[in-house]
């Protein structure tokens, strides 16, 4: 399982590179200004990184104890990322709504355009990134004593 400095360094580079990837794109795509798309993006980063850290650890957890491993297979990969952002659209509808003093209905389809995004980088983002630090491989039990 990963510690806790590999998963602040998981969490701090996928806000930081989703940061300038949305920010600008979604300034133009949703016609805010980029103060208040920046805004929007790092308030919902804040809340990201928490829920990051808190739903990876509690998904390895699970993983961990239903099948002995946290290696994710590729269905695992699209429940991982599904369950993640249905998560986090519940937690930003509500703030992107305030922030921008618009209606749910608008800030729910604008979250969900978000999340969409979202989707697709943090399915690829977690895979280049246990690629490029992959998980320890667990130890392994060592022989009973006695040959048997």
């Amino acid at each position: 399982m990963r510690g806790t400095a590999d998963r602040i360094r998981h969490v701090v580079s996928f806000e930081i590179i989703s940061l300038s990837i949305i920010t600008p794109l979604g300034a133009w795509v949703f016609g805010v200004t980029m103060m208040d798309m920046g805004a929007v993006g790092a308030g919902a980063a804040l809340i990201a990184s928490g829920w990051n850290y808190l739903f990876n650890l509690g998904f390895d957890h699970a993983l961990a104890r239903l099948r002995g491993s946290v290696r994710k297979t590729l269905a695992l990969r699209v429940l991982h990322a599904v369950l993640f952002e249905a998560g986090l659209v519940a937690v930003l509808v509500p703030f992107v709504a305030w922030y921008l003093g618009i209606g749910l209905v608008e800030a729910f389809l604008m979250d969900a355009a978000l999340a969409g995004f979202f989707l697709v980088f943090a399915f690829v983002f977690n895979w280049a990134y246990d690629a490029l630090f992959p998980l320890p491989e667990a130890p392994r039990p060592l022989a009973a004593a006695g040959g048997r």
